[in-house]
């Protein structure tokens, strides 16, 4: 391979809706900010050639945030290296705060780029992004239902309105005493009733998402690993196809603290010297994962359907989900609800998902073999 060939140059890209600001960094050197071109394929199209001229071979590299991986996409289209950076990763410097541009920021791309510095975050393929895209939409669906049930109940503490003492909150009686509930006032009539709409129209909404989030799930190609992570005690159809949506391939984490550090379950630590601190759970890694892990590690119970799921495991996956249930019921007693006291609460409400995490990711490495996934 000839000289010219074997030079490599890096773009570094600061994409937003309508624009694309460009920084290139040589061999060696100070990256120099490129110019700014329009955010649409004509413009990237013409942009890998302008700067593949010479035969450089291009390496780019542009933050994930709102305009998701279409760039990305474009360039491996054309043929062009382009990875998605996790912007809380980046190494920032603290000298330049007073300063912020698009092109000081292409810049700096380019130069971690260059130096090997920036963290590349997994890109899914279309098909997975869409999947993903609908169970994130049944998680936006249930926070706006439960918005509008704050909402409707704040309204009727303010009017002085409570259900009967034997009714509880939005079981079938709640239900039909608050459809046939009424104002004399014509105004506040109205505003009840546009309450009232939007919570039904919000729990219509979610149940939509929820049958579509199933049959998307079912009809994935990971349908047997899915069906596998709901042997765990605890883990149902939504856990499972949360951590199958947020994760995509298990391979991609070689331990399982890495998974772990990715659904932010690991201690935070302050430590210097022989001082040794450790605090609660980072929470900096995937919102959606932890909370699937926390409500599943503290809702376990033993049920119909997941005894018929273990009874037709195949001997490969029985034994991992059945070291599950004895490590959770270590200090206390889910089934009659003792609990230990204190720390040791605060210790375990914490342990509990870190540890079915780590079974998960055990079970995902397993399914995730080439004969798994033939069988």
């Amino acid at each position: 391979m000839s000289e010219t060939t074997s030079r490599i140059r890096y773009v570094g890209l600061d994409v937003h809706k309508e624009t694309i600001t460009i920084a290139v960094a040589e061999e060696a050197g100070r990256p120099e900010a490129w110019g700014t071109i329009a955010n649409d394929p004509q413009a990237v199209r013409r942009l890998v050639r302008q700067l593949g001229q010479e035969g450089c071979r291009l390496k780019l590299a542009y933050e994930a945030g709102p305009a998701g991986y279409v760039v990305q996409r474009q360039l491996t289209q054309l043929g062009v290296e382009c990875q998605v950076v996790a912007p809380s990763l980046i190494p920032k410097s603290t000298s330049g705060r007073r300063v912020k541009t698009d092109s000081r920021d292409a810049e700096q791309l380019a130069r971690l780029l260059r130096s090997g510095d920036l963290v590349a975050i997994w890109v899914p393929d279309e098909g997975h992004e869409a999947f993903r895209e609908v169970v994130r939409a049944r998680f936006v669906a249930k926070k706006d239902l439960e918005r509008h049930r704050h909402q409707l109940g704040k309204l009727l503490l303010r009017w002085g309105l409570r259900p009967p003492v034997s009714v509880t909150r939005w079981s079938k009686p709640y239900r039909r005493w608050l459809a046939e509930l009424s104002h004399p006032l014509r105004d506040l009539q109205t505003v009840l009733d546009d309450y009232r709409s939007a919570l039904w129209a919000a729990e219509e909404r979610l149940a939509y998402l929820e049958k579509q989030m199933s049959e998307a799930a079912r009809s994935r190609p990971q349908l047997a690993l899915l069906v596998a992570l709901q042997m765990f005690r605890g883990v149902g159809e939504l856990s499972s196809a949360t951590a199958l949506a947020e994760v995509g391939d298990f391979r991609r984490f070689a331990r399982a603290g890495a998974f772990m550090n990715f659904a932010g379950l690991t201690a935070s630590e302050h430590s210097s010297g022989e001082k040794q601190q450790r605090g609660p759970i980072t929470k900096t890694g995937n919102s959606n994962l932890r909370h699937v892990f926390m409500q599943a590690a503290h809702n376990a119970r033993t049920s119909l359907s997941l005894e018929l799921r273990l009874s037709s495991a195949t001997t490969g996956r029985r034994p991992i989900s059945s070291r599950w249930p004895p490590r959770l019921r270590n200090g206390c007693t889910i089934a009659t609800g003792t609990w230990p006291d204190g720390s040791a609460v605060r210790r375990r409400w914490c342990r509990w998902p870190k540890e079915l995490a780590g079974f998960v990711w055990a079970m995902g490495h397993r399914m995730s073999e080439p004969a798994r996934q033939a069988a």
